[in-house]
């Protein structure tokens, strides 16, 4: 069992004028088997949270803690933070040329480890979770993301989150740009990596649609850098019906 523990976490980022503070205190615990949905409008800091978590240096923690099975995260260099457990999809993956999809996902699964797979089996391996993502054996001789498709891109990280098998995975807007069959897709790779007891989920979207196919067991509403409400399954319904405006005039 894990837990990723936010705990009155406030992030600022340089502007000209000056540090700007984006999370303003938040507070949040994913455990192992559950699956937690951060909604919100564009702006409100749900992708600021993600690359907090994941150690992105264009953000400066100012207070709070993090921690990872009581791990101090913060306190780890961003290549410590995966290896400890912790997975960042990345809403515009960037693109890698020259590095091949087959070495990338090697190279990392052995920083990961600390030792290189098997060659005949990690083959396999990789040509099973890119078939289940919908991508042929081909695909893996391509450069990372160059080329790729936004639908390519998505499925490509679900890849990685297979076969790199974190404690904890975080899912910065997985469903932008993606169309229903790659929606359907990719839903399904993070639903068989949720059927492991032992992994948390944390699906930041501005939309119910993905939710259809990945269902919450809580769904936090993120409003000017905090948690305005907090619920089950239903709230995104109710997001759906009414939209953010009563949390967005409250918190101004």
């Amino acid at each position: 069992m894990s837990t990723l523990a936010i705990n009155d976490l406030t992030v600022s980022v340089d502007t000209e004028d000056g540090p700007k503070e984006i999370l303003k205190g938040v507070t949040l615990t994913i455990n192992s088997g559950e699956k937690h949905a951060i909604m919100g409008p564009n702006g409100s800091g749900k992708s600021t949270l993600a690359y907090s978590i994941a150690g992105h240096p264009k953000y400066t923690v100012t207070g709070g803690t993090v921690t990872l099975d009581g791990a101090d995260v913060l306190a780890m260099s961003v290549d410590e933070r995966a290896r400890a457990g912790l997975f960042l999809a990345m809403q515009y993956p960037v693109e890698v040329p020259g590095v091949s999809v087959a070495n990338f996902l090697r190279t990392a699964k052995t920083a990961i480890d600390g030792e290189a797979p098997k060659l005949r089996t990690w083959v396999k391996d990789v040509n099973t979770v890119l078939e289940q993502a919908g991508l042929d054996s081909t695909f893996s001789a391509r450069n990372v993301n160059e080329g790729f498709s936004g639908g390519e891109k998505k499925r490509h990280e679900i890849a990685q989150l297979e076969l790199l098998d974190p404690k904890v995975a975080i899912l910065d807007e997985t469903d932008s740009g993606l169309d229903i069959d790659a929606l359907k897709v990719v839903s399904e790779g993070v639903n068989r990596f949720a059927e492991d007891a032992d992994k948390g989920v944390l699906l930041i979207t501005h939309y119910t649609r993905i939710l259809r196919y990945i269902k919450p067991d809580f769904v936090h509403v993120f409003i000017n850098g905090r948690i305005a409400e907090q619920g089950g399954p239903e709230l995104a319904d109710q997001l759906e019906a009414e939209g953010y405006e009563k949390y967005s005039s409250a918190a101004v």
